[in-house]
């Protein structure tokens, strides 16, 4: 007998077309409390651009409690649905779609709330309760890994982007060797190579350095990162170490990348002294737009005309996210996009 043909497996890049995007609403009983209504502004500001491209997909404790923030937005672009949450960030505990033989699956890992930092019981389980509910229309599969999809970035054509602080993390997967890991990933995924940056944080961050707050494909051949111009700045030996890193890297094809700078935001500071980790990094492509953070400090407007000109065709968004860095995260962690064809109404 013939044996059976592997499946082809693609994880598509996030400039590629899409049905929706998901948001897991801050409530009255997560680490929003004491500033809820600000950062439901937020929320409902980042609902409402990504409404103007295509449907939205709000995770939400209670219908009636959110739908005062989204009345801005035309009903058919919103998707409710009332599943119990610790906690808003969506890119971490939201399913990672693939193409397995042109068909979309939604793999569902294990969400340990960063390295068993925080609560995330309930995050852990939205993705499965959006497919009991008939929301996520591909194939739903559990994944015996721990992955974050803020830690990894696809350009789509088999290189996948990570950083061996959060992988290789000890509260993530101690039985694991980085061979190994990367193995199962190249299976999972359908890659051809993983590229490892052993390089570069930002203070406050509760990720373990997170690729998606550090650099990020912007097409097969460019990756855009952050750059601290300032050597008295403590982040300013790791962020160059990451640079040297990425100018030897080169495409599959051989040729070296193209690397885009983004700029710097000058320190944000919580109430308490603490740094928060602002970073422009953090940007969402949708269909035909970007949303770029902000962070009311004068670097916003140069980071808004940085990323069109690395996104020419696209409409580009600011969206303010000061009040997001106050629990450490930023707009692409608050998000994530599904494929065409993965998310529809009943």
């Amino acid at each position: 007998m013939p044996e059976p043909r592997q499946p082809v497996r693609r994880l598509p890049a996030e400039w590629e077309p899409q049905s929706a995007v998901q948001l897991t609403f801050p409530h009255e009983h997560s680490d929003w409390a004491s500033m809820l209504p600000e950062v439901l502004s937020c929320f409902s500001a980042i609902a409402a651009a990504i409404a103007q491209y295509q449907e939205v997909l709000i995770v939400c404790q209670s219908e009636a409690a959110v739908r005062p923030w989204l009345s801005n937005i035309p009903p058919e672009r919103i998707l409710l649905a009332e599943v119990p949450s610790n906690d808003t960030w969506a890119r971490d505990h939201g399913g990672i779609t693939i193409w397995e033989n042109e068909h979309p699956v939604v793999l569902d890992f294990f969400f340990s709330g960063w390295g068993l930092k925080f609560p995330a019981n309930l995050d852990n389980l939205i993705t499965r309760r959006l497919w009991e509910l008939g929301l996520l229309q591909a194939e739903h599969r559990y994944v015996g890994l721990l992955l974050e999809g803020g830690s990894i970035e696809s350009d789509g054509q088999g290189t996948l982007l990570t950083t061996t602080t959060c992988l290789l993390s000890l509260n993530r997967h101690p039985h694991l060797s980085r061979e190994q890991l990367e193995k199962q990933l190249c299976e999972l995924f359908g890659l051809q190579r993983v590229l490892w940056l052993e390089h570069g944080f930002l203070i406050g961050d509760d990720t373990d350095a997170h690729i998606d707050t550090l650099a990020r494909f912007c097409s097969p051949d460019t990756i855009a990162y952050v750059h601290c111009p300032d050597p008295k700045d403590e982040h300013y030996e790791p962020l160059l170490r990451m640079e040297r890193q990425l100018q030897q890297w080169t495409t599959l094809n051989g040729t070296p990348y193209r690397l885009v700078r983004l700029p710097w935001p000058e320190p944000c500071y919580a109430a308490d002294g603490h740094r928060l980790p602002a970073t422009y990094a953090n940007f969402l492509l949708i269909n035909g737009a970007v949303l770029v953070p902000t962070y009311r400090v004068p670097q916003d407007a140069e980071a808004i005309a940085c990323l069109k000109a690395l996104f020419p065709s696209r409409d580009i968004i600011g969206i303010d996210c000061r009040p997001l860095i106050e629990q450490h995260g930023s707009l692409h962690c608050v998000t994530m996009q599904y494929p065409i064809s993965v998310v529809r109404r009943k």
